[in-house]
This record gives C-alpha cells, sequence and structure tokens, in this order.
C-alpha cells in the first residue's frame, strides 16, 4: 500500500485544462494510482481552489454544475476542514520557511492529514517542510513513491 500523499489543488486542476496535454496525462497517471490505492488526502482549501479554478480560470471554465460534480467526487477523500489548529501550523511555517500564506496551509494540512508526501509544482522539489517532502509530480511517477 501507498502511504498517504497530499495532493494540491495544482495537480488536480491539470486533469481538467486540457492546454498542457503532458501535464494533463501525468496528472491523471498519479490520480489514478492515488485513487486505486486510497492515498490520496485533500484539505477543504483544495477543493475551495479547485472549484474557482475550473469555473474561473481555465481557458473553456466549466459550467457550475459540473465543477460542483468534480468536486463532490473528492469528497470520498475526506477533505480536512481548515481549522485553528491548521491556521497555527500555517503561520508557523510561513515564518519558518517563508512560504506563501496559502502555502502554509497546504502544509500544515499535510502534515494533519499525516502525509509525509505533497504532491505540488508550488514548492521546490525534493524540499522538507518539517517531515513533508515536496513532490513535484511532473518529474517523477507514482512508482517512486514509498510504501
Amino acid at each position: 500500500m501507498i502511504e498517504p500523499v497530499f495532493v494540491d489543488t495544482n495537480v488536480l486542476v491539470y486533469c481538467f485544462d486540457s492546454a498542457e496535454p503532458e501535464k494533463q496525462r501525468q496528472a491523471e497517471l498519479w490520480l489514478r494510482t492515488l485513487w486505486t490505492a486510497g492515498s490520496a488526502r485533500i484539505s477543504i482549501q483544495v477543493l475551495h481552489e479547485l472549484y474557482a479554478t475550473l469555473t474561473r480560470k481555465l481557458k473553456r471554465p466549466m459550467d457550475p454544475p459540473e465543477a460542483r460534480t468534480v468536486v463532490r467526487g473528492l469528497f470520498a477523500w475526506k477533505p480536512i476542514p481548515i481549522d485553528s489548529k491548521t491556521i497555527e501550523g500555517a503561520w508557523f511555517l510561513q515564518d519558518r520557511y517563508s512560504l506563501s500564506w496559502w502555502d502554509g496551509l497546504i502544509v500544515s494540512a499535510a502534515q494533519l492529514t499525516g502525509c509525509r508526501t505533497l504532491l505540488t509544482e508550488d514548492l521546490s522539489h525534493g524540499q522538507d517542510l518539517d517531515g513533508v517532502r515536496v513532490k513535484n509530480p511532473f518529474k517523477e511517477d507514482p512508482a517512486d513513491l514509498p510504501s
């Protein structure tokens, strides 16, 4: 079994963005692998960002009902809420690593869900953030994940 992996919004968006077909293919491979293994983790923040991006930021935005269906499907991953513990952790990480507020929230949520891997292209590949290792999904394959 693959250990839990926290998935950032950008990876999910690529699955629905045909503007970059190679990234779309690789993102889909990662998500299929994690879905099958039951190893994907996300937060409510990720769902907020995903919905906003799908309905407003894509070259061809989705209709809100279609985007809602996508987001509802991800409820199966039991997204964690952003609560006081997540916020306190984000502030600590923001100060310690000079992260943006939003990246601090993502890393804090990853820590709180027990993930040692954060799948994102928004942070430095290979960087260790207090026990959470950043993995760029476009530089490695899911087969490289620890079990």
